[in-house]
């Protein structure tokens, strides 16, 4: 695996610079952190910010925390201390949509009509907890039944593995509503960073940064004027 190439890693390290000076130290990653997005994929300007206003503002209250952008079809995993961990492709629903239709927690997956397929876009707080058919997984928002799995939770039909792995992220959009990441970096990165819990911020596909993160957008218009 390589490790996050450097222009990111001084991305992130700088986002929030002149915000939170004292967060500094907190914002530099770490050079280990794991790399798996394809060659040449960027990370948008709008994550890298997002990333650095969560360390700023200590808006994750000090517990580890991920970014997930369902456009790029990315996911950045950060350590309660702001170190980035780790950055991968992630697989989202099939349907394009920022709210979980009423109702869908209590359906079985086969039931969930495709249109309502969705990620759910916002910041959420979760951990590990029960499940009814799947033993214990990482929560993402419990209340939707959004949860993060490792891709060896798909079925062959759907060529999860074979998703993460194409070059873009035209084919990454699958799932009934949950996130899969490959196994590895689920067993590497994710498991151990989200023992305790942890704080998910997810990009809308069609409401605006300024209804789903209203804090961060007028953070910006701030620092703008």
């Amino acid at each position: 695996m390589r490790v996050v190439h450097g222009a990111l890693l001084l991305a992130l390290a700088t986002a929030s610079v002149g915000v939170a000076v004292a967060n500094e130290d907190a914002a530099t990653p770490s050079a280990a952190s794991v790399d798996q997005l394809p060659p040449g994929q960027d990370v948008s300007d709008t994550v890298i910010a997002l990333a650095g206003w969560v360390i700023a503002a200590n808006d994750n209250h000090g517990y580890p925390f991920m970014v997930m952008d369902k456009a790029a079809a990315q996911v950045l995993v950060f350590g309660g201390d702001g170190r980035l961990r780790g950055a991968a492709p992630g697989l989202f629903g099939s349907a394009v949509g920022d709210h979980a239709a009423p109702g869908i927690a209590g359906l079985a997956l086969r039931e969930i009509p495709g249109r309502d397929r969705t990620t759910p876009a916002g910041r959420f707080v979760g951990g590990y907890g029960p499940s009814i058919d799947a033993g214990r997984v990482l929560w993402v928002d419990y209340d939707s039944a959004v949860s993060l799995h490792p891709t060896a939770s798909g079925t062959p039909v759907e060529r999860r593995e074979e998703r993460l792995a194409s070059p873009t992220p035209d084919d990454n959009r699958v799932t009934h509503g949950c996130i899969n990441v490959a196994s590895d970096f689920y067993e590497q990165v994710v498991r151990s960073t989200f023992e305790k819990g942890g704080v998910f911020y997810i990009l809308p596909d069609t409401d605006s940064m300024e209804e789903t993160f209203p804090e961060f957008a007028q953070s910006r218009v701030a620092g703008k004027n």
